[in-house]
Parts: structure tokens; C-alpha cells; sequence
């Protein structure tokens, strides 16, 4: 069974979460076999997904231990709690939301609450969050995120947002820990199509960017 430093460790050495908002168990489990043959092992299920602590909780049983399953999209701790009952590996939240990092530190859950301006982010730090989702990056770039680590090289950041093939290295160059990425990678059309092929190749795709933007920085 893999502990929080496990977790966290697995998370920032692959360099990326998967967010996938699906609409049932069978083609997550899907999704998440293609995104592991691709090389990318930690996924996020959001709470905006149709029946979301089910389709965890038949992902953790498929799954096992080849990937690491999260839950997304939490704005409270009950929430979060439910969703760890269900099997949630680690927890990301939009905002920083004090109940639900506790509640996570209680039960040594990782979480990653979600912040923005450099105040939040230090909130969201102080209060015991593994990583910090930087959300959103799309209109502010990876230039926002290498001004943050000035001030905050101890917090290790993942923008969310804006994050594709394009952008995926300049954010790692800019010094994020990890990237959350969601319909660059996993997109409706690809899941109505079935087309798993493709998907594998997005995420090797996009774990080729991850290790080139290290190696080079």
C-alpha cells in the first residue's frame, strides 16, 4: 500500500496529474490504463464527474496500486473525507479551503489546495498543503509562475490551466513542481471515441516535454 510520501513522491518525479472529468466507471478505467501505458500513473478524478465517488472507488479496485487515483474539485472536507472513504489517494481543491487541508493532514491524505496570488499560496503552504495548485495559469503563463518562485522557492507549485504540448516545458523551466493538466490531455472527444490509442500517445507526448524541460533546465 503506498503511503503519502509515496503518493507525493510519485506525483513529482512522473512531473504530472491527469484530470479527467468521466462519465462512468468503465471508461475511466479505460482512460486511466491508456494514461498508464503512456507512462502517466497519477490521476484526477474531478467531483464534477457524473457519480464521482463511485467511479473512485470501481478505479481503486481496478487499478490497485498501478496508478495512483485523486479526487479534484473539492470545496469542503466533507467532501474530501467522502471521497477518501472512497478510495481517493490525494485531494486538489480550486481554493484554499483551511477545513479541508486538515482534514487531509488528519488522515495523511496529500492535498493540494488551489491558489493564485502569492498571499493565498503562502496561506495555503503555512496550512499544511504537500503542493499547491496554482489555478488559473492560462491568461497568466508560466512567466507568472517563475515570479512566484522567487519569493516561494520552498512551495512547490502545479499551474493548472493554459497547460498543453505547447506550454507543458516553459512552466517546468519556469520551476513548477508538477503539472495538471486536463483537456489538453483527456478530452471529451476522446473519450466518446474511445480513442485510448490516442490518448496513450498524448501522455507519452506530454511526458516527453516534462523530461526534455528538466533535462535542459
Amino acid at each position: 500500500m503506498l503511503g503519502a510520501r509515496d503518493i507525493m513522491d510519485q506525483i513529482e518525479s512522473t512531473g504530472l496529474v491527469a484530470i479527467i472529468r468521466a462519465p462512468g466507471s468503465e471508461q475511466l478505467i479505460d482512460a486511466v490504463n491508456a494514461l498508464r501505458d503512456g507512462g502517466v500513473t497519477c490521476i484526477e478524478v474531478t467531483m464534477t464527474t457524473p457519480n464521482a465517488l463511485d467511479v473512485i472507488r470501481a478505479a481503486r479496485g481496478a487499478v490497485g496500486d498501478a496508478a495512483v487515483i485523486g479526487v479534484g474539485s473539492v470545496l469542503d472536507a466533507a467532501t474530501a473525507r467522502a471521497a477518501m472513504l472512497a478510495g481517493a489517494q490525494f485531494v486538489v481543491a480550486p481554493t484554499t479551503d483551511l477545513p479541508t487541508i486538515e482534514i487531509c493532514r488528519r488522515y495523511s491524505v496529500p492535498v493540494m489546495p488551489g491558489a493564485l496570488s502569492p498571499t493565498e499560496i503562502l496561506r495555503a503552504f503555512q496550512a499544511g498543503a504537500d503542493m499547491v495548485k496554482v489555478f488559473p495559469t492560462s491568461t497568466l503563463g508560466p512567466q507568472y509562475l517563475k515570479d512566484l518562485r522567487g519569493p516561494l522557492p520552498q512551495v512547490k507549485l502545479v499551474p493548472t490551466g493554459g497547460v498543453n504540448l505547447d506550454t507543458a516545458g516553459d512552466f517546468i523551466r519556469a520551476g513548477a513542481a508538477a503539472l495538471g493538466v486536463g483537456s489538453a490531455l483527456v478530452n471529451k472527444q476522446v473519450l466518446r471515441d474511445g480513442d485510448f490509442a490516442k490518448l496513450k500517445a498524448t501522455a507519452s507526448a506530454f511526458l516527453d516535454r516534462v523530461r526534455q524541460a528538466r533535462t535542459a533546465g
